[in-house]
């Protein structure tokens, strides 16, 4: 009788990936050198605030902790983790202080927290969008809960209570993004101050002020005493949009 050849065994589904996050809270392995999440975060931080995002590479980062360029991989697999582990990184600063729970103080202080870090890590704007991308990380979605449990128990549902939160956070973004782009013109032309923005677009500016089309805009930038006051305009925007939530929520 012949023998029946021996099939191959079905090897399964492949295994579900695993997260940044999961990996890292696994026990530490043996350490050969002197890595950690945290010294791999700080120096792509570095290579980001003072060459620009692009600059951030896996070789590079390994020439800035003076490490073999394959020593980081040990914890992060690529680029894509490392920009996550950079944006959780900055965003331990958005934690409140503990005596603030009142919903509106909560997003407000959450706003504010959230355009510095911005201001101070611009390349944050090239990596996020305000809901999706580098927003599945530990502290930004700490900083979720915590906007999302304040309007808990105000008579919301939990959709209105994310579209809320969503409002703010996209409030922000946008804001931001204006006043990063702002910066980053000025710096291109090599403008120190908003004068001299304003002497580059003066020749644009005087003819269309002068077809008088644009009164109120001509009435704005003769009368307006906050043109060069980011933060009031911030703050005002974001009051209007805070007090909006609270008549159409009725919270």
């Amino acid at each position: 009788m012949a023998r029946q050849k021996a099939q191959p065994s079905d090897p399964g589904p492949d295994p579900a990936p695993v997260s940044l996050w999961e990996r890292l809270e696994r026990p530490a392995p043996a350490p050969r050198t002197t890595l950690t999440p945290q010294k791999i975060a700080a120096a792509g931080i570095r290579i980001a605030d003072t060459e620009g995002i692009d600059a951030v590479t896996m070789r590079r980062l390994a020439t800035e902790l003076g490490v073999a360029p394959m020593a980081a991989y040990r914890y992060v697999s690529g680029k894509s983790d490392l920009l996550d582990l950079m944006t959780d990184a900055v965003y331990a600063d958005l934690k409140p202080a503990d005596d603030i729970d009142n919903w509106r103080d909560v997003l407000r202080t959450g706003a504010l927290r959230n355009r510095e870090i911005v201001l101070r890590h611009p390349w944050l704007i090239q990596i996020s969008s305000p809901q999706v991308l580098r927003a599945l990380t530990p502290n930004r979605i700490a900083a979720a809960e915590r906007a999302l449990s304040s309007l808990d128990g105000l008579g919301l549902d939990i959709d209105a209570m994310m579209a809320v939160v969503g409002t703010v956070n996209c409030y922000v973004h946008g804001a931001v993004s204006a006043e990063c782009a702002h910066y980053l013109l000025m710096q291109e032309e090599g403008w120190t101050t908003n004068d001299d923005l304003r002497t580059a677009f003066a020749p644009q500016m005087r003819y269309l002020m002068d077809t008088g089309r644009y009164p109120t805009y001509h009435r704005y930038l003769h009368d307006g005493i906050h043109k060069d006051d980011p933060l009031w305009r911030f703050e005002t925007g974001l009051d209007s949009v805070l007090d909006g939530i609270a008549a159409r929520m009725g919270i």
